[in-house]
């Protein structure tokens, strides 16, 4: 692996098919970049083939696309293709907006302080071996570039209002190929509910100003 593949200067990796989300912004200033986030997604629901997830993260759409996700505004940093293929639409020293209300340990946003990996796949079935092998990969790539402690799922850290990676990811096979340094957390207390639903409380008051 290059140095330049290790350190890239864009915040982009090095052999990884690129791609251009607007729907991403700056990290608060001093952030610590300390936890992984993994998701799943397919478009339409179900679907594993075509283009429809990257048209919604990079805010494309055709003729014949889902109609009610054309107005969301939503990325991650990485997709990885049932194939195994990886994609990057995010710089990681940017905030890819994957996580939404959500809450680690106390800490809200969790969109600042994370990297976001989509994996192609629904709650129904199982993923594929080229995913996880792929995942192993990208994670042991990040953990050399950020000082990453923590992986955990959407359904961790947004408990009721997401299920993801859900109950056919095989936690235990990605716990196994962790590099040193970076631990599972997806218990249910690794999530402060109470500061969560203080946080959408406060934002629903706000709204309704």
């Amino acid at each position: 692996m290059t140095a330049s593949a290790l350190f890239p200067r864009s915040g982009r990796l090095e052999g990884l098919l690129q791609r251009t989300s607007p729907h991403c912004d700056a990290r608060p200033a001093g952030v610590v970049v300390s936890l992984l986030v993994l998701h799943y997604i397919s478009l339409p629901a179900g679907v594993f083939e075509g283009e429809c997830v990257d048209r919604l993260f990079t805010g494309t759409w055709r003729e014949g696309d889902p109609e009610e996700i054309r107005d969301l505004r939503v990325s991650a940093h990485f997709f990885i293709r049932r194939n195994g293929e990886i994609r990057q639409y995010v710089s990681i020293d940017d905030r890819a907006w994957h996580a939404g209300l959500s809450n680690f340990r106390g800490r809200n946003a969790c969109n600042d302080f994370s990297v976001g990996v989509e994996i192609e796949g629904t709650g129904e079935v199982p993923f594929e071996d080229a995913q996880y092998a792929a995942l192993g990969r990208l994670v042991e790539r990040l953990a050399a570039l950020l000082p990453l402690e923590f992986v955990t799922g959407h359904e961790v850290i947004a408990p009721g209002r997401k299920q993801d990676p859900g109950p056919f990811f095989d936690w235990d096979r990605v716990e196994r190929m962790l590099p040193s340094g970076l631990s599972r957390a997806t218990a249910p207390e690794d999530c402060d509910r109470a500061a969560l639903e203080k946080r959408m409380r406060e934002l629903a008051a706000a709204a309704g100003r």
